[in-house]
């Protein structure tokens, strides 16, 4: 079937093209929504800028077809091949992509917002700039892939592979990662307020000039993170490890560090005005010139800690309860 003859049928009121063959066919800017194309062959089939709206694609082949800044909300790509397939700009809000395939798509800019992506494999995917807001990535691969600038605010991540994914200047607020593997992840510049990383293992990860205000960090993995700069202000911090952490000038006003590990950390001309550190462990941790007033240090360990050294400046302690019970005048 050719372009002009399927557009008459659907002009005619036919909605049904399932199992046909269309592989290179020319649907640029039609308005084919509501159309059934399961197990349809799309085959570089050219669908750029079309309207698809609530169109049903599931099971169909649509191996290096151009969609890109198609309008697809509310479809169904249910078992679909979208390998090597072009989607930079579609906006599939709504839409349904579980079990699709998607090998070598070119996803940059797309909106998935509220779209089910339940195990979905998207391993070394280009994801720059991808709108995933809220959308379900229960138990999807995105390993190695590439999140730069995307929007994952209210996404369900739980399961989720995101072993040496890049999330430079990617928006979290809010995601739930509790428990998740994030060991050695660039997420430099990353906006993570008020998310849920309670356990996430996040070792050597790159968080400089993160924001994470008010996020939940109790039981995470931080040992040798890098924190420079990053604001954690009101953190919970809880048992936190964070080892030879490199927090300097990073903000963690009244955060809440009770019985972290801060051993051989860095916290050189950070602000931990107002924060516990109740039994916290600060052997041979970098206090130089850190802000710490009204700081709460009852029963931590400062063994070794560059605090009040004479060959080091000291750290600002007005206010601050002392291991010791002492507050220091």
């Amino acid at each position: 079937m050719d372009a002009q003859a399927l557009k008459q049928r659907y002009e005619q009121g036919q909605r049904d093209f399932s199992g046909e063959n269309l592989i290179g066919i020319n649907l640029e800017r039609a308005n084919l929504s509501g159309s059934d194309f399961s197990g349809a062959y799309l085959s570089a089939a050219n669908l750029s800028r079309a309207v698809l709206v609530g169109a049903n694609f599931s099971g169909a082949c649509l191996h290096r077809a151009d969609m890109s800044f198609a309008k697809v909300s509310e479809a169904r790509f249910i078992e679909t091949d979208l390998t090597k397939a072009n989607l930079r700009g579609a906006v599939l809000v709504k839409s349904v992509l579980v079990g699709a395939k998607l090998s070598g798509a070119t996803l940059t800019s797309v909106n998935l917002r509220l779209s089910n992506l339940c195990g979905v494999n998207l391993c070394g995917a280009d994801l720059r700039g991808i709108n995933l807001r809220s959308a379900n990535l229960v138990d999807a691969n995105l390993s190695w892939a590439n999140l730069s600038g995307a929007r994952l605010s209210g996404a369900l991540l739980r399961g989720t592979i995101l072993n040496g994914v890049h999330l430079r200047a990617a928006y979290l607020n809010g995601v739930d990662l509790n428990g998740i593997d994030l060991d050695g992840v660039n997420l430099s510049e990353t906006k993570l307020n008020g998310a849920n990383l309670s356990g996430a293992n996040l070792a050597a990860t790159n968080l400089s000039e993160a924001q994470m205000r008010v996020t939940i960090l109790s039981r995470a993995n931080l040992h040798a993170s890098n924190l420079n700069h990053a604001s954690l202000a009101k953190a919970d911090l809880c048992e936190a490890n964070l080892s030879k952490a490199d927090l300097s000038q990073a903000n963690l006003s009244e955060a809440d560090m009770t019985g972290a590990n801060l051993n051989m950390a860095s916290l050189r001309e950070a602000n931990l005005s107002e924060a516990s550190l109740r039994g916290a462990y600060l052997w041979g941790a970098n206090l130089n010139v850190a802000e710490m007033r009204g700081a709460d240090l009852t029963g931590a360990s400062l063994r070794g800690a560059y605090l009040e050294d004479s060959d080091w400046q000291q750290a600002i302690l007005t206010g601050a309860i002392l291991p010791d019970g002492t507050i220091h005048e």
